[in-house]
């Protein structure tokens, strides 16, 4: 499987370009800015995005969605609980002085459980809310990987303090939904680098 992952935006999100080799059917989750460069990827492993995924809808994730929407022709997926977050990304990116512009709104919502295939792959969307109520990871059960947003981190969790987050919530999501995958699986998080199922269980101070 093709997995790339661009770091992009004023906030350093991770976006991730995942593909098959074989039919070179691709998704683009989190395009968050800086989408030429997202381009890039998808065009040097000549790949025909099938989806744009949202992790969840806090600007900084979702920045560079109605660019990606253009450039790939492709539907636009997120949980409905963060679906309104869409039409507030200028609003919010000034809050933080960064220039931002709006998302299309999506074409389609993430549910708990859903599959989403892109290719011979399969990926298992896994609602975790908590950093949002809308908050999802993204599970490929077969090649041992998921992409956890802003739930989970290397050695720690999404905070929670912002409108919409719950401490409690985002403990039970964790606890419920991640940590009972295997130990072995790699994670993937919205902002800095990979860690493991098996690493955070044991060593993240949150739990």
């Amino acid at each position: 499987m093709i997995f790339d992952a661009v770091v992009v935006g004023p906030l350093s999100v991770n976006c991730f370009i995942l593909g098959c080799e074989e039919t070179r059917e691709g998704v683009v989750v989190d395009p968050g800015g800086d989408v030429e460069r997202i381009i890039q990827s998808v065009r040097r492993h000549g790949l025909e995005i099938r989806y744009i995924i949202n992790t969840h809808g806090h600007f900084d994730h979702v920045g560079g969605n109605r660019e990606a929407v253009a450039a790939f022709k492709a539907p636009l997926l997120i949980h409905q609980e963060d679906a309104p977050m869409l039409g507030l990304v200028a609003d919010v990116g000034r809050m933080y002085g960064i220039q931002g512009e709006n998302s299309p709104a999506a074409d389609g919502f993430l549910a708990d459980g859903m599959e989403i295939g892109f290719g011979t792959h399969r990926m298992q969307v896994l609602h975790t809310p908590g950093h949002t109520q809308g908050g999802c990871c993204l599970y490929l059960a077969e090649e041992k990987r998921i992409i956890t947003g802003d739930t989970l981190f290397a050695d720690s969790i999404g905070r929670s303090d912002l409108p919409g987050g719950s401490h409690d919530q985002l403990l039970a999501s964790i606890r419920s939904k991640l940590f009972t995958l295997p130990d072995d699986v790699a994670a993937y998080p919205g902002h800095g680098p990979e860690t493991s199922i098996g690493h955070e269980k044991r060593h993240n101070p949150y739990f």
